[in-house]
């Protein structure tokens, strides 16, 4: 609707009058209605009317929400304003303003920053992604160009740039790949901090399928070091973490000589989206909802290991083609 501009000069805003009467003997039909002149971002003058800045979208929209109404017996109107004056029009703006929703995100934001140094950052880049998708709510219903939806965009992306940099930090990347010809990577012991999320999951997977089937895995607390003994992974400083360009998974994939099996490959583009929250691998979303049920059903940490290594394993089939089944 942002592209849709209401406003044209100062005084120039056209809006629609949305006049409805809907049936009392049916609440749940009247609360669905209600709902959707809220979705779509209507503002109320009184009961029963409400009010649009008037746009193609909007006339859609209403015109949609009117055959309904019809179906459950009520009536609707849809009237267009085209000759308020200023005063009038500049007080139905007024009735549009989101600065204090934009303001409260902002705070929101800002209050995140506080814990950049000492919380890991895949669980503020998930608070943030939260705000990200608030915003898009509030901006989706930002009819008038405002200088506080300028600061909110900023203050996101400015946060997500920052946490983006602890989470991918600058090191010295890792040249050739490892010696496995030994002992030095079987049966050991691996580890790595709580909270684990999927970078964790994904490579502890992964060194149980792949790489040393018969690893033990500790579950340090978040400040616990690690044990001289032990292999440590997916934290700063560990023996396997993230680079600048590449989340844990993707270095042990190189590590380990397994980025040429392209299923693995494509399972650490999403591993990646999912702990950097981009948007740019369709089945991420998905992921992301079965990861968050494991957490949810589960009580510790190698129960909830056994619950995604069921995923991984699915999503490793899925993408997994033998040689000659190519296209």
């Amino acid at each position: 609707m942002a592209a849709d501009n209401p406003r044209g000069g100062a005084g120039a805003a056209r809006w629609l009058a949305y006049v409805t009467t809907l049936p009392t003997d049916d609440p749940a039909a009247r609360m669905s209605v209600l709902r959707t002149l809220k979705s779509l971002g209507c503002a109320v003058l009184r009961d029963g009317v409400f009010l649009l800045p008037d746009t193609p979208a909007a006339r859609q929209g209403l015109g949609s929400l009117s055959e309904h109404i019809a179906r459950i017996n009520g009536s609707a109107h849809l009237l267009a304003l085209t000759s308020l004056d200023e005063a009038q029009s500049q007080q139905f703006r007024g009735l549009f303003d989101r600065t204090q929703k934009y303001a409260e995100l902002i705070k929101t934001v800002d209050s995140l920053k506080t814990a950049f140094d000492v919380s890991d950052p895949v669980s503020i880049m998930h608070l943030l992604n939260k705000q990200k998708r608030d915003f898009n709510i509030i901006s989706t219903l930002d009819f008038f160009p405002s200088e506080a939806k300028e600061r909110a965009a900023r203050a996101l992306e400015q946060a997500e740039q920052a946490v983006h940099a602890r989470m991918f930090p600058e090191a010295p990347k890792k040249t050739g790949v490892l010696d496995t010809t030994g002992k030095l990577y079987f049966q050991r012991v691996w580890a790595t901090r709580k909270p684990l999320w999927a970078d964790q999951l994904a490579s502890a997977w992964l060194i149980r399928r792949f790489i040393d089937p018969e690893a033990k895995l500790l579950w340090l607390e978040k400040n616990q070091p690690c044990p001289d003994s032990a292999i440590g992974f997916g934290y700063g400083g560990a023996a396997f973490c993230n680079s600048r360009d590449r989340v844990t998974f993707e270095e042990m994939l190189a590590g380990f000589r397994l980025d040429k099996n392209a299923a693995l490959v494509r399972i650490g583009a999403l591993i990646h989206a999912l702990n950097a929250g981009e948007t740019g691998v369709a089945e991420a979303a998905g992921v992301q909802t079965l990861l968050q049920g494991a957490l949810r059903r589960t009580e510790s940490e190698d129960k909830l290991l056994a619950e995604t290594e069921m995923t991984f394993d699915l999503l490793y089939e899925a993408y997994f083609e033998a040689p000659g089944k190519a296209g």
